[in-house]
């Protein structure tokens, strides 16, 4: 991000401005100065955000004040590593269904972009409520021109032709503001029944009837009936997370809390008011390291008494065992069997008086595994193409008995949209592009692809251990989770935690330098090489036991919520844990080295 304070020039071209955010010293106004251009919707360009500057609203703003510079430096990184996607005539934030509602209740009169948005997905919401409250407050100014709200997500819109008919084909996720993070440092629910990683994603199809008569649609789209299909994602509703402790695998935490049962409640009241009926499709593994997760799922649904929630349980793992991912079916004719139905989408046709409504959806499958990203990827793209075929049967450009599996063209553009997809919700979560996206971009599984994600999953490693940090942080300061009156908390090591890394890189490098340089041969030196080689080994062997026993002090954990994960760390009441590694001698909750347990609370009379 450029020191604007350095710069010359007078003007700066605004795109637009993304709203003011509160630092140490004063407000900032972050605006948007370069763009390029992703597709366009029935006239209206949609963009995305590619630089931006930031501009103090105080003369006394110190940007070298050492709290300052660390959050400017943290806002730099969202800003240049989320792709931010606006418009100035759609509104991306929103579902065609909801667009359509909002604009059959609006009438003629019009609406601002700020009040049409939908909340949730409106990611500049905080920076924009000074402007927002300015705008409300009688006798002020009206901003709202100024007020544009981005999605941070994933859009797609292609040019697609099926039997000689043309029609766009888009996909779109929207990433909830709400409880927005990093894979281990965000799990769960909150009070408030918003989860992490919630992402909605919407399928949808713009195109033109068939001509007079009675022939294929070619050429200009003008878009008169929309189709479109909503599926969402999010994590398990329950108070739960992983400790990161250096080893592969965290540490599990299912918090037994008086307040899950409300927040799990709150989540699902919220979501059917959204959605309408919930289909929960949970994929989490039954056995083994996840099964804690399934299990507290299960028994917050089944205290949920919501005859508009339906739960189904997929064994991914089992049911695909081989890479099978086609199998997937059968979990979409079990859904069926529950009353699911393919033709329930919504659909909105021009006709010939100006435009209505021929039916919404009336449901959302609402899909999970233990990130949310890869096995959840998967049925979601098979319900996508599953619902897809009716719509183009519906639109004529299938036959009666035709898939769309058939059109291999065709199958080739919706296999790499939704891989595309796949990557770019992965991405804001683990840091890494989706796995198992061969399956998603083919039809098959690879041993190229089973190696590419053997390599996501060493990245993931590093990057969820030793940078998520920052990059929490960052979420909460632009979401407005953190704010600058709470203080940067902050960590202060012990000099020996700080040496110890230096310690084992020093030992390790003195260990190989014994074993590849040049020594002579005769039996003194060798006795020597031995004793050598034995002191650093123990210097080696130590440092890496002392660094794996304190793993979650070598951790890179944000530092403006610090205290709320010393508390999650630290937690010591009921629920499960498979263990707590990494945390020093003498913490003996929930559980040992070969697994966890239950500790009091209901939890503990679940079968093991």
């Amino acid at each position: 991000m450029p020191e604007d304070s350095g710069r010359k020039e007078k003007t700066v071209d605004v795109l637009g401005i993304l709203g003011v955010i509160p630092l140490h010293t004063t407000s900032f106004l972050v605006v948007i100065t370069s763009r390029s251009h992703v597709t366009t919707l029935l006239d209206s360009p949609v963009y995305m955000a590619t630089d931006f500057r930031v501009f103090p609203l105080s003369s006394k703003a110190d940007r070298h004040h050492p709290i300052d510079r660390t959050l400017l430096g943290l806002l730099k990184s969202h800003l240049y590593s989320a792709p931010f996607y606006f418009s100035y005539g759609w509104d991306l934030t929103s579902s065609l269904q909801r667009q359509a509602r909002v604009t059959k209740q609006a009438g003629e009169k019009a609406v601002p972009a700020w009040k049409r948005a939908d909340e949730r997905f409106f990611w500049n919401h905080y920076l924009s409520e000074p402007l927002i409250e300015a705008t409300r407050t009688a006798g002020g100014p009206d901003l709202s021109r100024f007020i544009l709200p981005c999605i941070f997500g994933f859009l797609s819109v292609k040019t697609a032709t099926v039997n000689g008919h043309d029609f766009l084909f888009g996909l779109i996720a929207r990433r909830s503001r709400h409880r927005a993070g990093t894979r281990y440092f965000s799990r769960g629910v909150d009070e408030e029944g918003n989860v992490s990683n919630f992402n909605e994603t919407e399928q949808f199809v713009i195109l033109d009837p068939p001509t007079s008569d009675g022939g294929a649609s070619k050429g200009h789209i003008q878009g008169k009936v929309k189709y479109s299909y909503v599926q969402t994602r999010g994590s398990v509703p329950v108070h739960w997370a992983e400790v990161n402790n250096l080893r592969y695998k965290p540490d599990l935490v299912v918090m037994e809390k008086e307040e899950t049962k409300d927040a799990t409640a709150r989540h699902f009241r919220n979501q059917v008011d959204f959605y309408g009926d919930n289909y929960l499709v949970n994929l989490v593994n039954q056995s083994g390291y996840e099964k804690p997760v399934k299990e507290a799922y299960e028994k917050a649904v089944d205290a949920l008494n919501n005859d508009r929630v339906h739960y189904i349980y997929y064994d991914f793992h089992h049911e695909c065992k081989g890479m099978k991912f086609e199998k997937v079916w059968d979990l979409v004719e079990r859904l069926q069997k529950m009353g699911l139905k393919g033709d329930d989408w919504f659909e909105y046709d021009e006709g010939s008086k100006g435009g209505s409504i021929v039916k919404e959806q009336s449901h959302a499958v609402r899909t999970n595994c233990m990130d949310c990203l890869d096995r959840t990827n998967v049925v979601q793209g098979t319900l996508g193409r599953w619902v897809l075929t009716y719509q183009l049967r519906k639109a004529g450009i299938l036959g009666e008995d035709e898939w769309i599996e058939k059109s291999e063209k065709f199958m080739y553009l919706f296999r790499n949209v939704w891989a595309d997809h796949a990557d770019g919700v992965s991405r804001a979560y683990s840091g890494t592009g989706a796995l198992k996206t061969d399956f998603t971009r083919t039809g098959k599984r690879s041993t190229e692809g089973a190696i590419q994600d053997g390599v996501n999953s060493i990245t993931r490693y590093v990057k969820n251990n030793f940078f998520d940090g920052p990059r929490q942080d960052a979420y909460d300061l632009f979401t407005g989770s953190w704010k600058p009156e709470k203080g940067v908390a902050g960590t202060r090591r012990s000099l020996t935690l700080r040496a110890m890394p230096y310690i084992l890189a020093f030992s390790f490098a003195m260990v190989l330098a014994g074993l590849i340089l040049p020594h002579h041969g005769d039996e003194h030196h060798y006795l020597s090489l031995t004793s050598y080689l034995a002191i650093w080994f123990t210097v080696l062997t130590f440092s890496l036991r002392f660094i794996l026993d304190q793993g979650v002090e070598f951790v890179a954990y944000p530092s403006l919520h610090r205290d709320k994960y010393d508390e999650l760390i630290k937690y010591n009441g009921k629920g499960w844990s498979s263990g707590r590694h990494g945390r020093g001698p003498g913490e003996k909750w929930g559980g040992n080295r070969k697994g966890g347990r239950y500790v009091g609370g209901d939890m503990a009379k679940v079968p093991q």
